[in-house]
């Protein structure tokens, strides 16, 4: 039996079952291990202010340490730079759609919001890339689940809210006016729309059945957006994105670095 470790939201929840179904697939039991991060707790506090995007994957990481689990499974843009010493990522699956949406009240999307509107997001970079392109929005946070920052944008409590298409996708959610927003302008998050399946590292067991569901590609873009953050040194308050895109025999990367007001951005392409 499998015991695969999974945060308790519903979005993580379905994330760990395509990682379950994949093993079951290989024809091993699995069972779901849901727990509830100190993120998860303390949801109405900001990121920053209580230990960043760590305080998701801390008590997974060390029940996996522990014994306790035997593959943890993760939004890999919410795993810091640097992993526990005795603990690997095993696999990536396929990537999922990595882009930004905007979800408003009216068609349109980020054109025509009106002046001023109050748009909810807690990602610092979202912040920035947004501001850049229209600076005269109000930002406001927002936490929460994904259906939890949709019924607050149902209550009218904002004009839109930003959120990663790929949640919407393995939720089977899409909210009416829903628009994706350029991956060239709003640049995805490191490892947005990628799963990081972990394993202690001394478990060849795990690592060999974790192997059959890799995708080499999406290995090699989330290594080198991993690179790039290790080598940034950021923390989860600084505006910065990187996105990896396979291009032939190659990898094109691109990296931002962005002012809180948005109004100084530095980007590089290789």
């Amino acid at each position: 039996m499998i015991r695969l470790g999974t945060r308790a939201s519903t979005l993580a929840l379905a994330q760990a079952g395509l990682v379950a179904a994949g093993l079951r697939a290989l024809g091993e039991p699995v069972e779901l291990v849901p727990m509830r991060t100190e993120g998860d707790r303390r949801a109405a506090a900001r990121l920053a202010d209580i230990g960043g995007k760590g305080l998701f994957v801390r008590e997974i990481e060390q029940a996996l340490l522990d014994g306790a689990i035997d593959v943890a499974v993760h939004s890999l843009k919410d795993l810091p730079a640097l992993l526990p010493v005795g603990l690997a990522l095993r696999a990536y699956p396929a990537r999922e759609d990595p882009r930004d949406v905007l979800v408003a009240h009216a068609p349109g999307g980020l054109d025509a919001l009106r002046p001023a509107a109050v748009v909810g997001t807690s990602s610092p970079r979202r912040r920035a890339l947004l501001l850049a392109v229209r600076p005269d929005v109000v930002v406001q946070p927002i936490r929460g689940s994904v259906e939890t920052r949709l019924r607050k944008l149902g209550d009218q409590a904002f004009d839109a809210v930003m959120l990663a298409a790929a949640g919407l996708t393995r939720l089977g959610i899409t909210p009416s006016h829903t628009v994706p927003l350029p991956p060239d302008r709003f640049v995805p998050a490191v490892g947005q729309g990628i799963l990081g399946v972990e394993a202690r590292a001394d478990d060849t067991r795990v690592a060999g059945l974790l192997a059959a569901l890799d995708h080499a590609p999406t290995r090699a873009c989330a290594l080198a957006e991993r690179a790039y953050l290790a080598r940034l040194g950021a923390s989860c308050t600084t505006p910065m994105a990187g996105h990896a895109t396979v291009d032939g025999d190659g990898l094109r990367m691109i990296a931002v670095v962005v002012s809180d007001d948005g109004r100084t951005l530095l980007r590089a392409t290789a």
